[in-house]
């Protein structure tokens, strides 16, 4: 069981428009990841999304599949899900720093990724948190990601340039000459 101790959990978003997510699941645990799977699927049905689901060979090919997706499909976010459980050998912190490495730069490049792949000490564990009635990890990283598409929605296509714009007339040429260099 989880601690008693309490954690506060954002509203779920709401959206105007369709959302679609992709979950990419490492289903080596296949009872891990199919309570992850069921945590994620539901709470993107709560929220009124709908999503597809794919399966890779493991934890270290989750951050490729969801690169590969964005470049060649159309899905607003992605949930990322897996199992890493600690062995006798250092292979456990190389598969869960470069899988968490890689989605966190995916991140960074502008995908909406709810990183749902656990990491941790022993089988006990894992099944606390990926059980669905109890820390449900897998609807967690399946909000993460609707949150990120809700909050990209709300602040609409990203600028041409980082920070404000100035609104001087010089700013102002410079934009409607950009590209033009016969202006």
């Amino acid at each position: 069981m989880a601690s008693s101790q309490s954690h506060y959990i954002l509203p779920r978003p709401s959206f105007d428009a369709p959302v679609k997510l992709l979950i990419v699941v490492a289903p080596y645990y296949r009872d891990i990841t199919n309570d992850m799977i069921a945590g994620a699927r539901a709470e993107i049905a709560a929220a009124g999304a709908t999503c597809d689901l794919i399966e890779v060979p493991g934890a270290l090919e989750v951050p490729t599949a969801i690169a590969t997706a964005e470049r060649l499909s159309n899905y607003d976010g992605y949930v990322a899900l897996g199992c890493v459980i600690r062995g006798a050998t250092t292979h456990y912190e190389t598969v869960c720093n470069d899988s968490s490495r890689a989605l966190t730069l995916l991140g960074l490049q502008g995908l909406f990724i709810g990183n749902g792949i656990l990491t941790v000490e022993n089988m006990a564990q894992a099944e606390e948190r990926a059980n669905p009635a109890d820390m449900n990890k897998g609807g967690g990283a399946a909000a993460a990601a609707l949150h990120l598409v809700a909050l990209a929605r709300k602040w609409g296509s990203q600028r041409a340039t980082p920070g404000f714009k100035p609104d001087t007339e010089e700013y102002q040429l410079a934009q409607t000459t950009k590209g033009n260099p016969s202006a």
